[in-house]
């Protein structure tokens, strides 16, 4: 039998479809979160880091973690090793990682027009009309990054994703789980040698570029009868040694007979190529109000391969903190508003995991042992030597990671 994918806007009635549908059918459902726990497993990421992939708010770090890539390839190839399996309904942002040209695979989607929604969310969740707008809006937007990410169309309802767009609106949930059903028995859905051919090739190439991802690489690959392609879309400054590291990587992949690079160009991405290294932190906050200063520190540690973000003032930094993951804070002490005594002790009072270096032109010793007693991991004095600021940023890592799998 055909697998099902099930993709819905929010307050489209998909619940109710959706149980339906298994009781019309009994496959098993598969669900982000099913997806989310797979990934966990199989990276070490936390769930919180691998759930931001299926947001349009992208982290400030992700240019030097990859994380959102990395959480991608590897629900990649969670979905494709779950195809092994017939009789699934697979339901949600994940159902969008299968390719079009497996067609063994009835791909449904659930929308509705803004009136209906909007009294979904009134009756079921007990949602006002303000608020109903306001999620409709932000999910819509969560579908429409994902789609582009995965499709580069910004259009998460274009029909040419799917087999069937269901309009909800004017049906209930047993009229659309007998649509449903009714098109699961045609032939056109049957699997076929090409479309078993196409699902091996999927798996493949998701398997590839998970062990590419999980070794610091952001690309891409392709694969056709054990034939593997790695695309690589960034300027890269070193591109035969970057090319033999990919091959040599993507080559030991079980089921891989030959592998080739291509440097995409169409894509003319600004940006360089960085591999994640994992022994260096990538989640630097900068914090100063000199900007200058603070724009040259962040390129000399980029230049190390530690990842940076540089906001000028404490309350930035707080959003940052509460938005985002950072795992350590360099902050000077005297700014605007709220200042750095300020900053460290809110996040070592809200979140103690973060490690916060102080780097101050103007502190004494009485605000050294304040910041020490704070809990700040060090205390640094500018002008600050950067192989000695590195060595302490490498230290705190080493700190967090520890944390991470002691826990």
């Amino acid at each position: 039998m055909p697998i099902i994918t099930l993709f819905s806007g929010v307050f489209c009635g998909k619940k109710t479809v959706l149980k339906n549908l298994k009781d019309r059918t009994g496959y098993k459902h598969v669900t982000d979160d099913d997806i989310v726990k797979q990934v966990e497993l199989l990276t070490g990421l936390q769930e919180s880091k691998i759930r931001r992939a299926f947001s349009s708010k992208t982290s400030v770090f992700n240019e030097f973690t990859h994380e959102k890539e990395c959480s991608i390839a590897h629900m990649r190839l969670a979905v494709a090793e779950m195809l092994m399996d017939e009789e699934l309904i697979i339901d949600g942002f994940s159902s969008l990682l299968i390719p079009g040209n497996i067609d063994h695979v009835l791909r449904v989607c659930l929308v509705a027009e803004m009136p209906y929604r909007v009294a979904q969310a009134k009756t079921n969740h007990l949602l006002d009309e303000k608020e109903a707008k306001r999620t409709i809006r932000q999910e819509d937007g969560d579908r429409a990054a994902w789609i582009e990410a995965l499709h580069s169309n910004p259009d998460p309802w274009a029909g040419e994703l799917y087999d069937m767009v269901i309009p909800m609106q004017g049906l209930d949930e047993n009229q659309a789980g007998a649509l449903i059903e009714e098109y699961l028995h045609k032939n056109v859905l049957h699997k076929t040698e090409p479309s078993e051919k196409a699902y091996e090739n999927f798996l493949l190439s998701s398997r590839v570029q998970a062990v590419l991802c999980k070794a610091g690489h952001d690309v891409t690959a392709d694969a056709k009868h054990g034939a593997v392609v790695v695309h690589i879309n960034k300027h890269v400054l070193m591109l035969d040694r970057l090319e033999d590291e990919l091959k040599s990587i993507a080559g030991k992949v079980p089921g891989v007979k030959s592998v080739a690079t291509r440097v995409d160009m169409g894509y003319q991405r600004c940006n360089i190529y960085r591999k994640h290294e994992a022994g260096v932190p990538s989640r630097v906050l900068l914090v100063d109000d000199e900007r200058e200063f603070v724009q040259t520190l962040s390129e000399r540690l980029q230049l190390r391969d530690m990842g940076s973000a540089v906001v000028y003032d404490g309350k930035s930094a707080l959003n940052i903190v509460k938005n985002d993951e950072p795992e350590v804070i360099i902050i000077d002490l005297k700014m605007p508003g709220i200042d750095g005594i300020g900053v460290l002790k809110k996040v070592k009072t809200e979140r103690p995991d973060i490690e916060v270096v102080v780097l101050t032109g103007h502190g004494s010793e009485k605000d050294r042992q304040m910041c020490m007693d704070l809990g700040a991991f060090d205390y640094l004095q500018k002008p600050v030597d950067i192989n000695h600021l590195s060595k302490v940023l490498k230290n705190a890592h080493k700190k967090i990671q520890g944390r991470v799998q002691g826990a």
